[in-house]
């Protein structure tokens, strides 16, 4: 099952909550008492987000985090990047290259190379800002030539970021 990991799933949380008011500095305390997290959890999704300058922090009496950029220019693949202890991959062979022992002779690999391409470039094309305002109806058009249409009442939230070719 493909399945986003607690802490990816936290980050996008604060993120997408901090997005809602861009401008804003919030503290580790605040954040954690308004998404109703663990405020050890959330300082850690925070220390890791400003490592990888997705957040910024400033000390002091008015001090805490910010974003870094414009919710925008956050997909969520920089999320995943920045909270996974692993590299992006479906796959231990998208992932890490040479870590399976069937990998030269598996003949469904470049299959795997092509689904994980597709759900990570929609990953990056999905960005906090989108998250802050998520759509009811979501389109999915991924490319396979279906005989049946959409209901007539069915549009896509943003055709760019779920519309791909391959």
């Amino acid at each position: 099952m493909l399945r986003v990991s607690k802490i990816i799933d936290y980050g996008t949380l604060v993120l997408t909550h901090m997005a809602s008011d861009p401008e804003r500095v919030y503290s580790a305390a605040d954040l954690a008492a308004t998404l109703g997290l663990g405020q050890p959890v959330v300082s850690k999704v925070l220390k890791t987000l400003t490592q990888r300058e997705i957040l910024k922090s400033t000390r002091g009496a008015r001090g805490g985090y910010a974003l870094g950029r414009a919710p925008e220019y956050i997909s969520i693949a920089d999320i995943i990047d920045a909270l996974d202890e692993q590299p992006f991959g479906l796959t231990e062979c998208t992932a890490t290259p040479g870590s399976c022992s069937v990998e030269a002779d598996c003949n469904i690999r470049s299959n795997w190379h092509r689904i994980n391409a597709i759900v990570r470039r929609t990953l990056e094309q999905v960005s906090v800002a989108d998250m802050v305002t998520p759509s009811s109806t979501i389109e999915f058009i991924p490319g396979r030539r279906s005989q049946s249409k959409p209901p007539a009442n069915v549009t896509a939230a943003c055709p760019s970021t779920w519309s791909f070719s391959e």
